[in-house]
This record gives C-alpha cells, structure tokens and sequence, in this order.
C-alpha cells in the first residue's frame, strides 16, 4: 500500500485519533496522568457492553463448534495477537481442556511474543498460511483481531477461514472496518482516541482482553466446565491450584477439608468427580457414570443422581 494512502487510511480511524482530554498529558503531574488514563478506561466496559449481542452471537457458535469436534482459533499482529495467544494458553489450566482447543496464533510465530517482527502483520498470504498449518477446518470458528480493522495478515486470513466454511469473527475497534464487512460475526467495541495517541495496547487492548475473557469463559461454561460459579474442570497441577481444588471442593459440596482431599485422592485429582462424589456418596466408577450421561454437567449429573442434592 503506498505511503500516502496508509496515512489517509489511518487518518479515518477511531483508534488513531488525538484525544482532546489528554493533549497536555506531557505537562501532568503522576498523579495527574494517572487520573487522565484511569477516566479512559473507564470508558470501556461501557464500549464493550454494547457489543454484547455481538459477542453472544460468537459465544453461541463457539459452542457449536466445540460439541462438533471444533476449535476456537484466534488470530492477530502485536498486541492483539498476543492478547489471543494470552486468553488461549490460559485455559488448560481454568478449564482442563487440551490446548489443541483454544489455539491463539500471531503473526511471525512465537518469536512475536516477546520481540517485533518486521512486516509480519504486512503479510495477507502469511495469515492463510498460518491457517492451513493449525489445518483449520469448516468446523472451527476464527476470530481475527485487529484493533485497526485493516491489518493484512488478518485481513488474508479471514479471507482464507471464509473459503474453507469457518465461522468468521471479527474484533476490532473501528466500527464498519474491513475485517468486521469480512466476517460473519463483527465486534466492534468503540473506546475512542487513546490518552497516548496510536498506543492501542491502552483501552483498545483492554477492550479486547474483555471481549476475549467472555468468548471463552462463557463458551466453557456452557459446555459445563463450571458448576454455580466455580470451576470444576480446572486442572490441579501445581500447590497454589490443588489447595484451590479443596476449596471450591469445600465451597460445593459443603464437606470438610480433609475430607475434600480424600475425595480427591479417590478421583485422582478430578476436582468434577470429586464434588459428584462429595454431593451424592456415589464411588468414583458410578460417579463416572454418571457423569458421562449427564455430558459432563455436574449439576445435571447431582440431580439424576440425587435430586435432593441439586441446588
């Protein structure tokens, strides 16, 4: 894209703009900066709120997906690919699920994480390619994020997530954006002009890391990996998440510590089965059991098991 173009084309952009609170942040006081910044961000939760149907939408198709034999895929530049990779790599560990599930890709790989790679967002072909390596498939759903809404690498891969059948989504925050008329699903939370002007790593960073903290966490709650509001399928391997496991244990099932860690021990560290176990006296092959007929919802299992025993 010539020079002159790109200029203009970030001229139009939400996210590029100057933002009139903050021209005289190089005058501030700490405390002063700080203030300007925190009333920024404050503006975002709001932002995000009204893309909520939006990233229903997404959530919902998400779930189709995973009970399809499907995966999330994400897919950025800079910051937003990071922000994927972030929210893909943490859920092993909250949810118990295999990392093949959530994949979060950035342009130019790994080494991205921690260092610039020159003209990798630049690279529509590069962003198809990534796709065909993760073997991306009709079944998965690919969010494309990109706080401009015009990054080339996301650009090529939307494009290519649309010819194999994927559902698309697309998350930035520029509203009518290019990959937002790409994709089959767009999400578009306004934050305005940052305090610093074109650092999107602020407010449209942080919007963002909400709109992906949602698409996971609901879709893994809908799929039952919660019961109430705690995680039940998280995996205990390390002493910060096992004494975790004796508390939500604890929390669910109202049993003593020591005998949340027998529960435990029996389940072999299955924190699901053990709350099953806690809740209905089952041993654990018959709490397997019923576990699998209730397709892994344990509030569903609880109450097939004993129905004085569902809350």
């Amino acid at each position: 894209m010539a020079k002159n173009t790109l200029i203009a084309e970030l001229g139009n952009l939400v996210s590029e703009a100057r933002n009139p609170q903050t021209l005289q942040i190089d005058l501030m006081t700490t405390p002063q900066i700080l203030a300007a910044m925190n009333a920024e961000d404050a503006r975002v939760a709001e932002a995000v709120k009204a893309e909520l149907p939006a990233i229903a939408a997404a959530v919902d198709r998400t779930v189709d997906a995973f009970r399809n034999g499907g995966r999330l895929i994400y897919l950025g530049a800079g910051t937003s690919g990071r922000l994927g990779v972030l929210d893909a790599s943490e859920c092993p560990p909250t949810f118990g699920v295999p990392n093949t599930m959530v994949v979060g890709i950035i342009a130019g790989g790994d080494t991205a994480l921690r260092n610039p790679v020159e003209g990798a967002e630049d690279d529509p072909e590069e962003g198809r390619r990534d796709l065909e390596r993760a073997n991306a498939s009709a079944n998965d759903v690919i969010v494309g994020i990109a706080v401009s809404g015009r990054t080339p690498y996301v650009i090529g891969a939307l494009e290519y997530a649309r010819s194999i059948g994927a559902t698309t989504v697309a998350l930035s925050c520029n509203p009518g954006s290019t990959i937002a008329r790409l994709a089959d699903i767009a999400i578009s939370p306004v934050v305005g002009p940052e305090a610093l002007t074109g650092s999107t790593r602020l407010k449209s960073g942080t919007a963002q890391k909400l709109v992906l903290n949602m698409l996971t966490t609901a879709s893994m709650i809908r799929i039952g990996k919660t019961y109430e509001n705690l995680m039940v399928d998280l995996s205990v391997s390390n002493e910060k998440l096992a004494a975790r496991a004796i508390r939500i244990l604890v929390e669910a099932s109202g049993c003593t510590p020591e005998e949340a860690e027998r529960h435990l021990a029996a389940s072999r560290n299955n924190v699901k089965l053990a709350i099953l176990m806690a809740l209905t006296g089952l041993e654990v092959s018959d709490a397997e059991g019923a576990l699998a007929r209730a397709d892994g919802f344990l509030r569903r299992a609880a109450a097939q098991s004993r129905p004085a025993a569902a809350s």
